[in-house]
């Protein structure tokens, strides 16, 4: 819900909404305030945001975070308050602090299907082409990508973060942010003995491409039966999908020709693991760490660095448990703060879906249309909607009327609750904010990396 529109249907509160109001403002940890500017001050109690709002002196301007602007001029006065990122490439960890209590705590869960989506797109277009086109001439690619060019996977999780610090700026007077980057040696991981020349002189060296090497890996003999079927011609299988796996030698493994066939025909691909551990999440975070640091400083000033063996150290001399949001109170500097237990869960959707036909070819070749109203009775994708007094998401539409409504996580409120019934509580957008109550989630693999 835009600032600028709020503003000019919403001075007050009505009677109507009165009630439900002074309900979101009982659970809520802290009401947060604007100044008549727009500027950031320091939260308050739910009861003194009540009084302002019975005496005409504030405005709602959001409903989750639950966020005021003053109607009056104010002292402005402010307090310290550090913001303290955990940087990561599935999940983020946020966390804003004064010396004795948690302002603000957020678990934000990035989106993992972009290299999917657009191997999809790649590969309608090229089925496009070769439907319409005969014959194009061959085009060379001359065209070089500006310099600090990040595939849009990578990207998308670069804006993530900016756009993090971004949402805790607009509701809070940070003085300094603290970011935890982290750096891998990936051969080192993968070999604990290389040194010297060996960084230089991988496994592939001396092979004219990567299917020669697997199959000199897997000694040219089928993976699958050992050699049992005699069938003398031999294929690279591709272990996960090459949309999403890629064609590192990792990612393959040699099969003869008649079990690649039988593995197909029988849909026994889920049988084959990879060989060893997969390192995107660590590559990814070499590549954001320094591209975040430095948009962060042009963009919000007060800007730091920290690892992650000091943000271990200082959870563990203070007995606390490992989470992403207790790592990002740590970082912020006061691992000690006292927290009320609610947090938020923020989560990052696609936005718009330009996708002309569905990924599934219908029986007899035919391509199913993928286009949907972008409203129904008023209600979006995606929109933040109450129902029976549970505030959760549209995660699905019908053009009847009907939604399927769910939170963040997926829980499922109802299957097919009637647009009657839903009221509209915050418009879509690429973020997704739910209040949550309780443990926050603990992230995977807490006893392997610190």
């Amino acid at each position: 819900m835009g600032r600028s529109g709020v503003a000019n249907t919403t001075s007050l509160v009505n009677i109507d909404e009165e009630h439900s109001t002074s309900e979101r403002m009982e659970n809520a940890m802290f009401v947060f305030i604007l100044n008549c500017h727009g500027k950031p001050l320091m939260p308050c109690q739910p009861r003194k945001a009540r009084l302002l709002l019975q005496e005409g002196k504030a405005k709602v301007i959001k409903r989750i975070p639950f966020t005021l602007q003053l109607l009056y001029g104010s002292s402005g006065y402010t307090q310290q308050v550090a913001l303290g990122i955990d940087a990561g490439t599935q999940h983020i960890g946020v966390s804003a602090t004064t010396e004795q209590t948690v302002l603000f705590e957020a678990h934000v869960h990035l989106r993992t299907d972009i290299q999917t989506v657009i191997a999809t797109r790649r590969q309608f277009r090229r089925g496009r082409r070769s439907r319409k086109t005969r014959y194009r001439q061959a085009r060379y690619r001359h065209r070089k990508k500006p310099q600090g060019w990040l595939a849009p996977s990578v990207e998308h999780k670069v804006a993530a973060h900016l756009k993090a610090i971004e949402v805790v700026q607009a509701i809070l007077p940070i003085s300094n942010t603290t970011i935890e980057v982290a750096q891998f040696d990936l051969q080192k991981i993968r070999h604990p003995d290389i040194e010297g020349t060996d960084y230089q002189q991988g496994p592939q060296l001396g092979f004219w491409n990567v299917r020669e090497y697997v199959l000199f890996r897997d000694g040219h003999r089928c993976q699958w039966c050992q050699g049992t079927s005699k069938d003398p011609v031999l294929n690279v299988h591709h272990i996960e999908s090459r949309k999403t796996g890629g064609n590192s030698p990792d990612n393959l493994i040699t099969l003869c020709e008649s079990c690649h066939d039988l593995i197909h025909r029988t849909h026994q691909e889920q049988k084959i693991q990879r060989r060893s551990q997969r390192f995107r999440d660590a590559t990814q975070m070499g590549i954001i760490r320094w591209r975040i640091y430095q948009e962060a400083r042009q963009r919000f000033g007060q800007v730091h660095l920290t690892y992650g063996y000091l943000t271990k150290h200082t959870r563990i001399e203070q007995g606390l448990e490992k989470s992403h949001m207790v790592d990002a109170r740590c970082i912020s500097g006061h691992p000690l703060a006292i927290s009320a237990g609610d947090w938020y869960l923020i989560k990052r959707v696609r936005r718009n879906n330009r996708q002309l036909h569905k990924a599934t070819i219908r029986r007899g070749g035919q391509r199913q249309r993928n286009t949907a109203p972008k409203q129904v009775h008023g209600f979006r994708l995606f929109d933040c909607v109450e129902y029976q007094g549970q505030i959760c998401f549209v995660f699905g539409r019908r053009s009847s009327g009907y939604f399927d409504l769910r939170t963040l996580d997926g829980t499922k409120v109802h299957a097919s609750a009637s647009y009657k019934k839903v009221t509209i509580v915050q418009k879509a957008t690429a973020s997704l904010i739910e209040r949550r109550s309780g443990i926050p989630p603990t992230p995977e693999g807490a006893g392997i990396l610190p």
